[in-house]
């Protein structure tokens, strides 16, 4: 018969684990993702606007750069 220390043991073991391969994977996929979907700065919303025949002034960066924070919140 298995005691009752056995028993707690291999649950702290397998929820140690559990948590490890969790935090790896999820490690993972948000690297994966930020690489497929890098987030907006100042540069890129500058090179954005030229593309679009705009000329950017740092006033108007700073507003949409605000926009866009507010609007993620």
């Amino acid at each position: 018969m298995v005691s009752t220390g056995y028993v707690i043991l291999i649950a702290v073991l397998a929820l140690v684990a559990g948590v490890a391969i969790g935090f790896f994977i999820t490690r993972k996929y948000m690297m994966d993702y930020l690489k497929k979907n890098p987030p907006i700065n100042e540069q890129m919303l500058k090179v954005m606007m030229m593309q679009m025949g705009m000329k950017p002034s740092q006033k108007k960066i700073n507003q949409m750069m605000a926009a866009m924070n507010k609007q993620t919140k």
